[in-house]
């Protein structure tokens, strides 16, 4: 059974007569005729009637059509991948986010690629604090959109290009907020739990940004899992803004306002590739399309 007989088989049951068939083909009717023939021998099935003027499926005929069907899908499948791939694209790129970027920025250029290489998987690695950059370091990702943390040792390695701008808030539920008289400072939540994310990299060497001496934490690797602890009232912590204006808004959680702590914080995301890794077309494009759009947002 050969690719060439289920196009027959396709074409003859959609038209209905060797004539026609032969003609989409670009073959003599003789040949398309043969091939059926041949196919159904091989199976051991008669696939059409021939009785009438236009030739239509068996019952069995039918059967085995729709299964053709999935098969054909299939070797153009293979045939538009060999063709992606030949001109030099990737078969897979990851870009490495930090956990806390909105993901709906982008959005809209991530669909220019699924639309432009629909045969390229992208893998979208979600990272925490510098897991991003160390990601890129150990050539684990092709971009990575992330906070750096120290930015001049961070632009020898790699180029860097600033795509926007966002607001980490200090949050906690009203069950917390409650159990304390006139909070307005950080110290009077030492003994309460604050909610720490964990570094999925090395680059901040242990250090816990904005958690004071004798503070207690616990300790997640996952943002949803830290808003989940805080709105219980368990904890308190920094949540990115985008994460919680539904909950800011139903007072399911409230900014705090602590004179002697930094109660939200401004982040910058950059789009970082390695210096001296050259990106395929599929990654350049993501890198380019990142690019205009931060610009246009600049404008």
């Amino acid at each position: 059974m050969k690719i060439e007989q289920l196009k027959m088989l396709k074409t003859v049951a959609e038209l209905g007569t060797l004539k026609t068939a032969s003609e989409t083909l670009f073959k003599t009717q003789a040949a398309v005729s043969k091939g059926i023939k041949q196919l159904e021998s091989q199976l051991g099935i008669e696939l059409f009637n021939r009785e009438g003027y236009r030739m239509s499926l068996t019952m069995q005929g039918q059967q085995i059509y729709q299964l053709a069907l999935m098969l054909l899908q299939k070797a153009q499948e293979i045939e538009d991948l060999s063709k992606h791939l030949n001109a030099g694209n990737e078969a897979v790129i990851i870009l490495a986010v930090n956990s806390t970027f909105d993901l709906t920025i982008i959005l809209p250029v991530l669909e220019k690629i699924q639309y432009e290489y629909p045969d390229t998987q992208v893998i979208i690695r979600q990272e925490q604090i510098s897991g991003a950059v160390a990601a890129l370091d150990k050539e684990q990702a092709d971009l990575a959109i992330s906070v750096v943390i120290d930015e001049t040792s961070t632009n020898q390695k790699y180029d860097l290009l600033n795509i926007h701008q966002a607001s980490v808030v200090s949050v906690a539920a009203p069950k917390l907020i409650n159990r304390h008289q006139m909070l307005i400072k950080a110290r009077q939540l030492e003994k309460e739990y604050q909610i720490v994310i964990q570094d999925s990299g090395k680059q901040s060497k242990g250090q816990l940004f904005g958690v004071q001496t004798g503070q207690r934490c616990w300790y997640v690797n996952d943002f949803a899992t830290k808003k989940t602890l805080i709105l219980s009232g368990m904890g308190w912590g920094g949540l990115p803004e985008h994460l919680i204006k539904q909950e800011l808004a139903s007072g399911q959680l409230r900014p705090l306002a602590l004179v002697d702590s930094y109660n939200s914080l401004q982040v910058n995301y950059c789009l970082l590739k390695n210096k001296n890794r050259l990106l395929g077309p599929v990654a350049s494009l993501l890198w380019q399309s990142l690019q205009e759009m931060s610009e246009q947002t600049d404008s």
